[in-house]
């Protein structure tokens, strides 16, 4: 995600987005008064992870940043339990398991003895390279690898100094082993032995990393710290947060965006039993809903209904995607901003012309845990208790809200179940609604911690979504496949306009729209973008633009293949040339394990080949495809990725299965949101479908080697899946798709 929309000077624009006042001031104690708190009671390492900027490096005297401070990543208890603190959101990309495995790595933790707490919005906790808190774009174990096996290297290095002031030994001549230091003469010492003595040293600024051919726990297939808790029904969400006198919080938001309330009786709801309070809140837009806060969600979901509202709409546009269309259309028919400019002088004369449109509807994020936060305000300060992938700005976001400084709001990041992006609002909108609740039901004299929760119907229903997006493109080609002029439009809103990332909007066009055209072919391409407004939140959706753009580049690049009689698999290797040796890699590796080409299809089947990077990796799908009773079937999908180092081949394998099943949501019958009047249609699983166990193919999913520093893998296993689909149901048809979700009559 981000990485596509800064790619120059991340941290410095990154950290423009607030002011140092927001982030709060961040305190140094003196050494010597930090160790005599840590001291006490034989506390371990990294025992008080908020005063992580305390300790000083060892041979300039010069401070680590918060970043690189072991004390706030890694605690080690008496038995020799290592705790390792993550400065991400777990919701289900297996950052819990890959994060911890880098730094056991280069601590010589023995793993069995591993364990993980969740990060704050702590400065300590934010990303390396960007310089705030952030879980998006496939970053977490790319941009984390070599901080977290730094950081797994200063604590061995302060255990080894602790190990040999105890013998009274040159530090060189000990080693470590799965948690323990070895010593000369037979000596040995636990790791939790020597946390209280390491805590002590000081932290070397300077340390030797392992050469990658050492690696016993990176890159090997590991179970996932949380498999056990989660496929048990044991693993706490921030959905499940209880505190002492909790209350809980529903909100009735209008039928239409930004609307506002014409009339409210709350009568029957205050006398429903349970109900505390009813309260008019400002909602996201402009808009404005009405908070019923009771003992429990029944409760309060059952005064929520006996509200008597009128909403007034006059004042907002109301969407509908039938009207929406036929603006796209007109739109695609103008000038506008170029993104690409190549020359189209060729396109009238091209011995082959090919011309398409492609449509793609609004999607909602639809995460099995829908959203909530949990908010308690005690005296001048704040608590929350949230699974959000911005822990920083929504902690600045909530701060504005309840008339608090920054650094006087802690956020307590929750593991989440799922969330695609919707998590990462640039306006922290439901964290920011459930601080409006919050500090209305204390105005209304309720002393007591509040989660706002949203029901799976206001969370489909409430915005924010994929954009709706229209492509069209005019190819001229020659009786090789060589294109000779490529004119394209792209019709859609904009996710950054308008947003603390607005500034990334160059010349009117948005890099999120337009990732993933062209690349990695080299065509001749004019690319004309427009980005129209319209009253429908939007906000990036797991893998971003390149949901869109990979459909429309892989199924048109089969087309050419298919009109001059080109294996496809044989004219995507032409065209990466030696260009795109990963690309190149990812496919034949697809190619080989699945058999295409080669082995003998059942009858009523046809191949699909696509391949296509994002987030700094490449995945490439062949996949095995029917067509049965009017309806299009996925049999088989093997993919070759290629993500460098894989940190752990498991949750690379889960990543890209769990991705590819998303992107078969794109496909099937209800995978779209459309409005009417302003409203949205969708409300449940029931109208918005997701793929059922019936509709999940065999997966085979294959890596290609590699020792050099990961790449993304959360979202890259997405976009390719609906593309090679689609190309394998055109071979069967005749007929391309050029539809999302598939349209084949």
């Amino acid at each position: 995600m981000l990485n596509d929309i800064f790619p120059d000077e991340l941290p410095r624009a990154l950290q423009s987005i607030f002011t140092d006042d927001d982030l709060g001031s961040l305190t140094t104690l003196p050494r010597r008064s930090f160790l005599k708190i840590v001291g006490i009671g034989g506390l371990a390492l990294g025992a008080f992870p908020h005063l992580a900027l305390a300790q000083q490096a060892g041979d300039n005297g010069q401070a680590l940043k918060p970043t690189q401070q072991p004390s706030a990543f890694v605690q080690i208890a008496p038995n020799g339990e290592v705790t390792v603190t993550l400065n991400r959101l777990e919701f289900g990309q297996g950052v819990q398991t890959g994060l911890p495995m880098i730094l056991a790595e280069e601590l010589d933790a023995d793993w069995s003895l591993v364990r993980t707490r969740n990060g704050s919005n702590d400065a300590a906790y934010q990303d390396p390279s960007f310089g705030m808190h952030i879980t998006g774009g496939s970053n977490s174990i790319k941009n984390s690898y070599t901080q977290y096996r730094e950081l797994g290297a200063r604590a061995r290095a302060m255990l080894l100094a602790a190990a040999a002031a105890r013998w009274n030994v040159d530090a060189a001549s000990l080693s470590t082993q799965a948690g323990m230091v070895l010593g000369p003469g037979g000596r040995k010492a636990s790791y939790g032995e020597l946390a209280e003595a390491a805590m002590a040293m000081p932290v070397p600024e300077a340390i030797t990393l392992k050469d990658p051919k050492d690696f016993r726990i990176i890159g090997q297939a590991t179970t996932r710290i949380d498999a056990k808790a989660k496929s048990s029904g044991r693993q706490d969400f921030g959905i499940d947060m209880h505190l002492p006198g909790q209350l809980t919080a529903v909100v009735a938001r209008p039928p239409v965006f930004g609307a506002r309330i014409a009339s409210l009786d709350d009568s029957a709801a205050r006398a429903t039993q349970g109900v505390k309070a009813v309260l008019r809140v400002p909602l996201d837009g402009g808009a404005e809903g009405v908070a019923v806060v009771a003992d429990g969600y029944w409760q309060a979901k059952t005064g929520r209904d006996a509200l008597k509202l009128q909403w007034d709409t006059s004042a907002v546009e109301k969407v509908d995607s039938e009207k929406q269309l036929a603006q796209y259309r007109d739109l695609a028919s103008q000038p506008g901003p170029l993104h690409f400019d190549a020359d189209m002088t060729p396109l009238a004369s091209a011995p082959h012309q090919l011309e398409a449109e492609f449509l793609f509807p609004y999607l909602a994020h639809a995460p099995m845990e829908p959203l909530n936060c949990t908010v308690q305000v005690t005296g001048d300060r704040a608590q929350l208790w949230v699974g959000t992938q911005f822990p920083g700005g929504d902690g600045v976001a909530a701060a504005r809200v309840l008339n608090l400084k920054p650094e006087q709001v802690q956020v307590n990041v929750q593991t989440a179940g799922g969330g695609f992006g919707r998590r990462g609002v640039p306006s922290g909108d439901f964290v920011v609604l459930a601080c409006e609740v919050a500090k209305a039901a204390r105005t209304a004299g309720l002393d007591a911690p509040v989660r706002t929760l949203w029901s799976r119907e206001d969370d489909i229903k409430g915005g924010y979504y994929r954009p709706m997006h229209l492509h069209r493109a005019r190819i001229g080609f020659d009786d090789n496949g060589n294109v000779l002029a490529w004119d394209h439009v792209l019709v859609g809103q904009s996710i950054l306009a308008d947003t603390m990332f607005d500034a990334r909007v160059k010349n009117g066009i948005d890099p999120t729209a337009t990732e993933g055209l062209r690349n990695p072919y080299p065509l001749p391409m004019r690319l004309t973008v427009h980005h129209p407004k319209f009253n429908v939140p939007v906000l990036w959706w797991r893998s971003v633009g390149s949901t869109h753009t990979a459909f429309v580049m892989e199924t048109l690049i089969d087309e050419i293949a298919r009109t001059t009689r080109q294996d496809p698999v044989a004219y995507r290797m032409k065209l990466f040339a030696d260009q795109s040796p990963r690309h190149r890699a990812a496919l034949q590796l697809a190619v080989d394990k699945s058999g295409y080409g080669k082995a003998q299809l059942p009858e009523g089947r046809a191949w699909g080949v696509a391949v296509h990077e994002s987030f700094s990796s490449v995945v490439a799908y062949v996949v095995q495809a029917s067509v049965q009773n009017g309806r299009p079937v996925l049999h088989q999908v093997t993919a070759g990725v290629h993500c460098n180092l894989a940190v752990n081949p498991r949750s690379v394998e889960a990543q890209v299965q769990g991705a590819a099943l998303m992107g078969l949501s794109m496909c099937l019958p209800g995978g779209a949101v459309t409005l009417k009047d302003g409203v949205v249609q969708q409300s449940n699983f029931a109208d918005f479908s997701v793929p059922r166990i019936t509709d999940t193919p065999e997966f085979s999913i294959h890596i290609v080697p590699s020792a050099d520093p990961p790449t993304g893998m959360g979202e890259p296993g997405l976009p390719a899946l609906a593309p090679a689909f689609a190309n394998a149901v055109a071979s069967l048809t005749g007929k391309p798709l050029r539809q999302l979700p598939f349209k084949l009559a």
